[in-house]
């Protein structure tokens, strides 16, 4: 192992700190320490503390060391080129290349107002035959000692503005650098011929860092080293994974291989996504594992949720929702086949061990059917799934003919139909809403002590606004026919009916109330009870 020196000047005073790294057999260094940047910076004190004592410093005669240099001040010496980091590239504005400037002594008078900076010197200025200053923020100096034939065998950047001009000892001067630490890094690793190695622990944040360095420095096969890393190392969470993407894509360019990295996130497979999506729809709706069909139902619902807020073709969206209506329709087949099969008068002398299977079918299809309706009330392509439901007459009709207990989840996803109209979440015509509340409210309510009681997902004041506003939406007559219907029901039942006074008194203002606006009677009414102005 070598040392880095980092001095710091003080009044004439020098505070030395010796960082291990490791040196190549040419004298460089691999892969500096970031703390040598991030505690140097630490290391400047404020100007008025007092000056701090000179460390003894032993380094064994058998290891390297890198020499340590003093920034000059900005106004001692003039510089004789500066090539900006942002804009540089291979074909980039010309560069300057000029030979070392030695540093100037500064009056000892003007000590006080010189800034305080911290310079680093990498490499052994006795065997380099160039010089790289890299001008950073926040005070940072940084002198590379390297090889020219190093640079221009890895960096196209580098041999571009060694061949402009080859002075004695030419010095490339880099000015606003904004990553010194991950150029020094990058510059490091043109010595190093096993780049997996260099980088295998690494983040996947700072090899980003690199591969951007890198691609400015036209370093092609680090660049290729990162994406290799890339391609093999997980990426954690979306805000990683956007980094990574829209870093290789940038790289797309550079004609080097970034479709391994890509197909992480993209296919080449032809096989249309609603053949896949497809296919996970029928995993889930045909499982019979409680516990696993409940965790991907909540899943897919979520993540299709996401999907509704993108952007996307009207055909991709027709054909997923053709999918979901094409699984509905056999939900719902299968669920009159099963009515109708419970619904046979020796059904219920049969053993429990043949009686279980099919209720426990009839549980599962109307489930599946109650978790599609909601994926399409979230796409806002229910009105078809309310036209179905409401002319399942002959499923209505066989409801009354099975136990509460096996029928209840069908009469779950009548209410949620109602739920969605009264929310205005789905739009069907007045001729389906109707026929909706005609065929299903009584069976809803039959079902309603135990709906209450037996299933922990029902919401009674929910499920009664909404079918209280669906109510509501029909002409007038129709109202008060139904009303009148649940008034006798709810007479009987009463909290075992659902509670619907709400739609009842806004039924009764309409029919006895409005009849005054009609005939103008209301006007009167209002002349009467307006206090009369006093003429002046």
């Amino acid at each position: 192992m070598a040392e880095i020196r980092v001095r710091k000047v003080e009044q004439g005073q020098t505070k030395i700190r010796n960082v291990p790294i490791a040196v190549t057999p040419e004298g460089f260094w691999c892969c500096p320490s970031p703390n040598v940047f991030q505690k140097s910076l630490k290391t400047q004190n404020p100007l008025n503390k007092p000056k701090s004592p000179v460390p003894t410093t032993q380094t064994p005669a058998h290891k390297k060391q890198t020499s340590v240099t003093e920034k000059r001040p900005a106004s001692a010496a003039p510089k004789s080129g500066i090539v900006s980091d942002e804009k540089r590239g291979v074909s980039s504005d010309t560069p300057v290349v000029s030979a070392s400037v030695p540093a100037e002594r500064t009056p000892r008078s003007k000590v006080e107002n010189v800034p305080r900076k911290v310079s680093i010197e990498f490499g052994e200025p006795g065997t380099s035959d160039l010089r790289v200053i890299l001008l950073g923020k926040q005070g940072f100096t940084v002198k590379l000692n390297v090889h020219k034939s190093i640079l221009v065998e890895n960096s196209s950047y580098f041999a571009n503005k060694i061949s402009e001009q080859q002075p004695v000892f030419p010095c490339i001067e880099i000015d606003d650098c904004e990553d010194v630490e991950i150029y020094v890094e990058t510059v490091g690793l043109m010595y190093c011929k096993e780049f997996k190695q260099r980088l295998i622990k690494q983040s996947v944040s700072r090899v980003l860092r690199i591969i951007k360095v890198a691609e400015q420095l036209g370093f092609k096969s680090c660049m290729q080293s990162c994406l290799e890393y890339l391609e093999a190392v997980p990426w954690v969470g979306e805000e990683e994974e956007e980094k990574v993407v829209s870093s290789v894509l940038r790289l797309q360019s550079e004609g080097i291989g970034v479709t391994p990295v890509l197909k992480r996130v993209s296919s080449d497979i032809s096989k249309p996504h609603k053949d896949t999506f497809s296919h996970i729809l029928e995993l889930v709706l045909k499982s019979n594992e409680e516990r696993g069909r409940r965790e991907m139902k909540s899943i897919v619902l979520k993540l299709l949720r996401e999907n509704n807020s993108l952007p996307s073709s009207s055909d991709s969206v027709d054909s997923y929702n053709e999918i979901i209506y094409g699984s509905c329709r056999s939900c719902l087949d299968s669920v009159l086949s099963l009515f109708k099969q419970a619904a046979e008068p020796e059904f219920s002398n049969n053993s429990i061990d043949c009686r279980e299977p099919v209720v426990k079918q009839m549980v599962l299809e109307a489930d599946n059917l109650s978790w599609m309706l909601e994926i399409l009330t979230d796409r806002q392509a229910a009105d078809e799934f309310a036209v179905t439901w409401a002319s399942q007459q002959e499923l209505a009709s066989l409801h009354t003919k099975l136990p509460i207990v096996s029928r209840h989840h069908v009469s779950c996803i009548t209410a949620r139909l109602f739920v969605g109209i009264g929310r205005g979440e789905l739009l069907p015509s007045k001729e389906t809403r109707n026929l909706l509340l005609q065929t299903w409210l009584q069976p809803l309510i039959n079902d309603y002590s135990w709906l209450q009681h037996g299933c922990r997902s029902f919401d009674r004041k929910v499920v009664e606004e909404g079918i209280g506003r669906t109510i509501l939406t029909l002409p007038l007559e129709e109202q008060q026919s139904i009303l009148l219907s649940w008034l006798g029901s709810f007479l009987k039942a009463g909290d075992n009916c659902p509670n619907l006074q709400r739609a009842f008194e806004v039924w009764w203002r309409r029919t006895f109330v409005r009849p005054y606006a009609e005939s103008g009677n209301i006007r009167q009414l209002d002349h009467l009870m307006t206090p009369k102005m006093t003429e002046h």
